[in-house]
């Protein structure tokens, strides 16, 4: 038994993990949590730069303005039953049609 507690206490301390992250072609030691956090993010590794020496999320490029089609009348165009814009009772002149604005 003594042999063991010998061989247990000259056993060599364990090495802490190095958690690296590869951002923009650099290799960056990073803690666990650092970690975990840009590989659960939407692109991983491609989602951060570096900021100086901090790593920040990549900024979101915003996506132009959504344009919705209107309905408005028309020369010719459907008309409704009952004013319901989902039942369409025929195609005629003077009707109503779904059009996108444009600038």
């Amino acid at each position: 038994m003594n042999e063991l507690l010998k061989a247990l206490a000259n056993l060599p301390p364990v090495k802490k993990k190095v958690h690296t992250v590869a951002i923009q072609g650099k290799t960056i030691e990073v803690s666990l949590e650092k970690r975990l956090e840009i590989m659960k993010a939407t692109n991983g590794e491609d989602g951060f730069i570096l900021d100086g020496d901090k790593i920040i999320p990549k900024p979101v490029e915003k996506k132009g303005k959504r344009r919705l089609p209107i309905l408005k009348k028309d020369k010719t165009g459907g008309h409704f039953h009952n004013g319901d814009p989902f039942w369409l009772e025929r195609i005629a002149e003077e009707g109503y049609t779904w059009q996108t604005e444009s600038e």
